[in-house]
């Protein structure tokens, strides 16, 4: 698949300038050859703009030259993102139902749905439009899938569960299994039923190995356009909104709300029961015990202003220096009150 630069540009509604030459892939601004185009978005890499190799390259106007062949853009990143999309090819190439799949007979698949062999459809279950379901999948009963999703390898959606349309689900991927709730009793602990659902609303994407756990009653939510990376677990009656951002092994217990466009860095750790307001940002590795009532963003154990962390961070890496200057502060002033004492005792 090939395209001339005016044609990529035109279908960024964007201007390009240098010659209209023909791209035949995307790469790295380090990696690129002749015929690929590449991008800067980040000013660290302005240094490689002079040695790519790269045929053309997606940038802001400040990086411009009469030197190389260039889109220009206010949004490297994003558009070169749309440009990859045209090169980029879908995983898998299984057309068709397979017939070593389990289709319970009372289950409802709509037209050009892919089902490749392995996969297991229970009673009642209803599968949208151009839905494509890879191998070991299993949809439990009552199910509901929307259009255009992608289940990848291993994915497991409890009964009851729902998902939008356009949902990506990565390899492994757990939705509707039961949240951790038990009661105590005179012999132990004792299962509290998790009879809610869990519902994923249309766009949002969940990478692998998360899991989204069951509402003990009522949902368990995710908004749409909400993108989780992997290995996140959400706990039963979490309700995230729209387009929020959860990365790598951030956990959040039962029952918290969280809003809309909220980014959670790596291994973020919340409480649950908790309310996190709209456009919070919060710090990797930070843990989260009360609300956040107000926008910002915020760092550490527990969560501060990310500013008055950054001052703390500086603080407790001069610890040791300045826990010796007040032992010998200490010495002194001991040395001094001996000194005075023996000065009135005389």
């Amino acid at each position: 698949m090939k395209y001339r630069l005016s044609e990529l540009a035109a279908f960024l509604k964007r201007k390009f300038i240098g010659k209209d030459v023909e791209i035949s892939g995307c790469n790295t601004l380090m990696d690129a050859k002749e015929g690929e185009i590449s991008f800067l978005a980040n000013p660290k890499y302005a240094k490689y703009l002079k040695s790519t190799k790269a045929g053309a390259v997606i940038l802001e106007p400040s990086y411009a030259s009469d030197e190389k062949n260039c889109i220009i853009s206010d949004n490297p990143y994003l558009d070169f993102a749309k440009v990859v999309s045209l090169f980029a090819k879908e995983q898998g190439e299984f057309s068709g139902v397979s017939e070593l799949s389990h289709i319970h007979e009372d289950a409802e698949i709509a037209e050009d749905v892919v089902i490749y062999p392995y996969v297991y459809i229970g009673p009642r279950a209803k599968i949208g439009k151009k839905t494509r379901i890879f191998p070991g999948v299993y949809i439990g009963e009552d199910v509901f899938i929307g259009d255009e999703c992608t289940i990848y390898p291993n994915v497991v959606i409890m009964g009851g569960c729902e998902i939008g349309n356009r949902v990506i689900l990565h390899p492994g991927v757990v939705i509707g299994a039961d949240g951790f709730g038990f009661a105590m009793g005179d012999e132990g602990r004792e299962k509290f039923p998790q009879i809610g659902k869990v519902v994923i609303e249309d766009e949002v994407e969940i990478g692998a190995n998360s899991t989204v756990d069951r509402a003990a009653l009522g949902e368990t939510k995710i908004g749409k356009g909400t993108k989780i990376d992997n290995q996140v677990q959400i706990g039963h009656n979490v309700k995230i909104g729209a387009n929020s951002v959860i990365v790598a092994q951030v956990g959040v217990a039962g029952s918290t709300n969280i809003g809309n466009n909220v980014i959670l860095a790596g291994q973020v750790g919340i409480v649950g029961h908790i309310n996190i307001a709209d456009g919070v940002i919060i710090g990797a590795k930070s843990g989260v015990p009360k609300d956040i009532k107000k926008k910002g963003i915020y760092s550490g154990i527990p969560i501060m202003e990310h500013s008055r962390f950054l001052r703390a961070s500086s603080v407790i890496q001069k610890l040791p220096e300045i826990y010796k200057e007040f032992k010998q502060l200490k010495n002194k002033l001991d040395l001094l009150e001996k000194q005075l004492k023996r000065n009135q005792d005389g």
